[in-house]
């Protein structure tokens, strides 16, 4: 998360998004409330202004940015200023993590999921909400990201290399889900979660963490 300049600057530019567009953020809040588990401590992981992190119920949320910090921690999130590449938690300290359009802004993915892999228990859930690359919105992104103070610098991945970086973690996927079908400009309506991937542009994958936990050495 080196990229988080422009969101220290502009915290309350990005938090005025999701005022200006609330259908496309509770349609975003709908398709992820399914797969974070409903128990169990959890971390957002790139949690900015808090505004997945508090509806969602996920306690603690850690980000580079001071200033959206303050903003989650307004929200009731308790906060940790640090990068998804270097996590400042013991191993197992996670039930269950959540990543919102943040694999986008990190530098490395693959350190990022190593990490998450690392600070959740055996059998802990990770989940991703991401924009897919290969949809007509990801595209649209793609060629304009110059034009945006906070897409300038993104990388966007498609669900397959989601998929990728996720089975070289470490990690199994249970599920995938959509939504989002139209342009921004087009979407004044909330819309409802879609199984599968391919046909939206916001795409979410549940993944289960497969590290094992040491079985104690027998005794004698």
């Amino acid at each position: 998360m080196a990229r988080d300049a422009t969101f220290e600057h502009h915290a309350a530019r990005y938090d005025a998004w999701f005022e200006q567009h609330g259908a496309v953020y509770i349609s975003e809040l709908l398709a992820l409330r399914p797969f974070v588990p409903l128990q169990g401590r959890g971390l957002e992981i790139g949690v900015g202004s808090g505004r997945f992190a508090a509806p969602l119920g996920v306690q603690a949320g850690i980000d580079p940015s001071q200033a959206m910090l303050e903003r989650a921690r307004e929200r009731g999130v308790e906060t940790f200023q640090g990068v998804a590449e270097h996590l400042p938690f013991e191993d197992d300290s996670f039930d269950y993590a959540l990543v919102v359009t943040t694999i986008c802004f990190v530098d490395s993915p693959s350190a990022m999921l190593a990490e998450a892999r690392r600070v959740l228990k055996p059998g802990g859930t990770l989940v991703i909400g991401f924009i897919d690359r290969e949809s007509p919105l990801g595209q649209a992104y793609q060629a304009h990201k110059a034009e945006s103070v906070f897409y300038r610098e993104a990388t966007f991945h498609s669900a397959d290399e989601v998929e990728r970086l996720l089975l070289e973690a470490g990690f199994s996927i249970e599920a995938w889900a959509q939504t989002l079908s139209r342009p921004l400009d087009q979407a004044p309506d909330i819309e409802a979660l879609r199984p599968g991937r391919g046909a939206c542009a916001f795409v979410v994958v549940q993944a289960r963490n497969d590290r094992r936990e040491i079985a104690p050495p027998a005794t004698t």
